[in-house]
């Protein structure tokens, strides 16, 4: 569909249908969230080499239904940073806020792109930042990041990741960053509220969505979702917010789930030698450690 045709979509449409991308791609599934979050809003997006860039399609068409500006691997928060610069120089007409928002993939955010985003953090910029982690250099044919989880088999760990994944949302509260928090798209309503409540913070704002990649996990495109709820209800993934780097806030907590479920539901950990005691205990500790920080908010 050309840009400057606007048959067929609707205000909340960001990631218009009949786009590439894989089926149960979560990154698909957090745009068409987060287009709902954003509903009546002003906004652009800046977007690195990933998965996300891909997506928009070949010029002259996108399918995109917001003003896209393609970066470099290493500079999207660079030219975001730009971008809102500019934006608050043209205020428009109406003097409606125009957001300017980052989505790039763990690699363009965890690796490459570390040293812009944390600029951009140390600066607080105005801008929000959104990484959909798939755990691997998806666009390029699913290598390991510093994203993916130990003994998560890649194509360029076929034996098993030996380290531990990077702690992304603790760094970015190391800045002291207005706002932090992470997204889960099978809370659809933690995620709607977490976007808008952003919108009302100034500086910058960083999120971290939990979005699976079938191609790379091993995994059935329609247990995406499960997989992610999985996730939260385990304890693999946490779902809370922390404000100016030190109050934090948990959204939900675990309820208990074994762990065994969900690296069971993906191929990528098939056949290693995954101790779930220590798997199990590691995960303990890290959220018993997220509650005492939490009940230090109080």
């Amino acid at each position: 569909m050309n840009a400057a045709n606007p048959e067929y979509m609707s205000h909340d449409c960001l990631l218009r249908p009949g786009n590439t991308n894989c089926g149960g791609c979560g990154m698909s599934t957090g745009l068409t969230m987060l287009g709902r979050a954003l509903s009546g809003e002003r906004y652009s997006l800046v977007i690195p080499a990933c998965c996300g860039i891909v997506a928009a399609g070949a010029f002259p068409t996108t399918s995109y239904n917001v003003p896209v500006i393609a970066s470099t691997f290493a500079s999207s928060p660079a030219v975001a940073s730009g971008v809102a610069a500019v934006n608050q120089l043209n205020p428009g007409k109406d003097h409606r806020p125009n957001h300017v928002i980052c989505w790039a993939g763990d690699g363009g955010t965890y690796d490459i792109g570390m040293a812009t985003l944390s600029a951009a953090a140390e600066r607080n910029e105005d801008l929000i930042y959104i990484c959909y982690d798939n755990e691997i250099y998806g666009n390029t044919g699913g290598q390991r990041s510093s994203a993916t989880p130990a003994m998560a088999r890649t194509t360029t760990t076929p034996g098993g990741k030996g380290e531990t994944k990077k702690e992304i949302i603790q760094i970015l509260a190391a800045h002291q960053i207005p706002y932090a928090a992470t997204l889960s798209i099978a809370h659809p309503e933690d995620f709607r509220a977490k976007i808008q409540k952003a919108l009302d913070i100034k500086g910058f704002r960083f999120f971290l969505i939990h979005a699976p990649c079938p191609t790379g996990w091993k995994t059935e495109p329609a247990e995406s979702v499960e997989l992610v709820r999985l996730a939260v209800r385990s304890g693999v993934f946490a779902l809370y917010e922390v404000f100016n780097g030190v109050d934090y806030r948990i959204n939900v907590e675990p309820d208990g789930t074994d762990p065994e479920v969900y690296y069971a539901k993906q191929k990528r950990f098939s056949g290693q030698e995954i101790n779930l005691e220590r798997v199990k205990t590691s995960l303990k500790r890290k959220n018993r450690r997220l509650r005492e920080l939490a009940s230090l908010s109080r």
